[in-house]
């Protein structure tokens, strides 16, 4: 018996079970055999009757969307395949990104304060044979799902908002005023915003079979028994290349014990490792990586998973009236994993974006993608995570990811707090990223030369454009602030245009980050 099976046989549910199923997801797409769908059809006959302006497919996070909406006097609807309630695992955030919560209204601060389960300081980042340094206030506030889910169905609910679980999204027939959604029963609404996740059916639709351009596996545990420590890993490495896979570590307090992962970036190629190869891993390190002996620990839980990533992101609309948001638009970097973080920083611009569209009624596929628009501080992020991984016959110095990230955050430690900050938020700014690469370049010219080849000349052309175009939306972004004062006096179909592309600009520049 592996120490997997010991283990995860000890926990209640069938949790082997669960890993197993999502390896057979996991081979799936390392076999190319991406289940492609079919569940968005059009018709060219009007809905007799409209019930919703909006219907939410996807409630864990689409919650948070929906209660905006329905406060602001939308019929939303939100359907939930099971029954919505978080997980016993908290979700790490900052707490300066989570005053948007307050700020929309969905919390007090009373509340706010009551999902907060654990916090703690400081943070720790470090690499093999490299530098170690810590961080204040960065993803050390864990929140309480359970708590959050639950008081935040409450608001939707007080709004005037309707919740249907155990209604699992089927089809979608996109009508010339109206979306007719199937789950079991129909709901017919003006727009269907698509919060199922990486594995929603409409995505994969979109998408059409395409095997993603990166993946970030993931496994970990949350466990009893550790010494006190209420330190955290941000982002830690303490081995070489293993299974042409560079393995990067992560732990945080957690209310019922010490929660540690451990994560990777790769391709889909057939030879990588399964889910359970790598937390086969997982336990064998862990005991060097906390420096405590198996034996001492009393598992709570286990945690896996994995993350498709495509650099065409985040992804448009299928059709006119269905907007994806989260997960399911890969709006996030493809260095985080989760979508909370993402959908947090992005809440505020979605809420307001989707309220302008149906005041407007602007909800034809070209209005709706701009709220979902390129954003060069997400694209830029591809060669940090191509940097982060090796190819299945690619032969490097087998320390050389950790060599490099010790050099970079090095000269983002010299720089200080506002250039370390943001980009372990996954907000990269252009100041602070060239500041960044010039120092590094001056500083350890040997390792800059090694990346090249790492990544190859056209990951590194492509990522220039993205480079460029970050600078060019730092210089449009306060233009656009200019003519703000402008833009009130246009039509309501113009101001949202306008805004749309002063949100692209803001966030596609970084500029939404501020400290707190």
């Amino acid at each position: 018996m592996t120490l997997t099976e010991q283990i995860l046989s000890q926990l209640p549910g069938d949790v082997l079970g669960g890993l197993r199923h999502a390896d057979r997801l996991w081979q799936n797409y390392k076999q190319n055999a991406i289940p492609v769908t079919s569940v968005v059809q059009t018709s060219s006959e009007l809905l007799q009757t409209v019930d919703w302006d909006v219907v939410v497919c996807g409630g864990t996070l689409g919650i948070m969307l929906g209660g905006v909406l329905a406060q602001r006097g939308w019929r939303v609807a939100v359907l939930e395949r099971g029954t919505l309630r978080g997980r016993d695992q908290e979700w790490n955030i900052s707490r300066k990104e989570l005053e948007v919560l307050v700020e929309l209204g969905l919390l007090s601060q009373e509340e706010l304060e009551g999902a907060i389960a654990t916090h703690y300081n400081p943070a720790c980042i470090r690499f093999l044979d490299g530098v170690e340094l810590q961080v204040h206030d960065v993803l050390n506030i864990g929140v309480d799902p359970v708590y959050l889910l639950d008081t935040l169905k409450a608001k939707f609910l007080a709004a005037g908002g309707q919740l249907f679980e155990n209604t699992a999204f089927s089809s979608a027939t996109i009508h010339p005023n109206g979306v007719n959604v199937s789950a079991g029963e129909e709901f017919t609404t003006r727009l269907l915003l698509d919060a199922m996740g990486h594995f929603s059916p409409i995505s994969q639709q979109a998408r059409n079979g395409q095997k993603p351009d990166a993946v970030c596996l993931v496994v970990g545990s949350c466990a009893q028994g550790f010494p006190d420590n209420e330190t955290g890993d941000l982002f830690a490495s303490f081995t070489p290349l293993q299974n042409q896979c560079q393995y990067f570590w992560e732990a945080f307090p957690a209310r019922d014990g010490r929660t540690t992962y451990l994560f990777t970036y790769l391709d889909a190629h057939p030879s990588r490792p399964s889910l359970e190869d790598l937390f086969e891993d997982y336990l064998h390190l862990l005991p060097e990586y906390q420096n405590i002996d198996l034996e001492q620990l009393t598992f709570q839980r286990a945690l896996f998973g994995f993350f498709p990533c495509y650099r065409q992101s985040p992804l448009k609309p299928v059709g006119d009236r269905i907007l994806p948001i989260g997960d399911s638009s890969g709006s996030q970097s493809p260095l985080s994993f989760g979508g909370f973080g993402a959908m947090i920083r992005h809440l505020k611009r979605l809420t307001e974006g989707i309220d302008h569209a149906l005041q407007a009624d602007l909800l034809d596929r070209a209005a709706l993608s701009l709220l979902q628009p390129y954003q060069p501080s997400l694209s830029v992020t591809w060669l940090f995570q191509r940097a982060m991984s090796v190819g299945v016959n690619q032969k490097i110095d087998p320390n050389q990811i950790n060599i490099l990230l010790s050099a970079v955050f090095e000269q983002m430690e010299q720089l200080g707090d506002r250039v370390l900050k943001p980009f372990l938020q996954d907000v990269v700014q252009f100041p602070a990223l060239s500041q960044t690469m010039l120092r590094t370049a001056l500083f350890h010219p040997d390792v800059v030369l090694r990346v090249i080849p790492h990544v190859g000349l056209p990951a590194l052309l492509d990522w220039t454009i993205h480079y460029a175009n970050l600078g060019i939306y730092s210089l449009l972004y306060p233009l656009g602030q200019v003519l703000e004062a402008w833009a009130k006096t246009l039509p309501p179909s113009q101001q949202y245009y306008f805004h749309r592309w002063l949100d692209a600009w803001k966030y596609g520049s970084g500029a939404d980050y501020s400290e707190g």
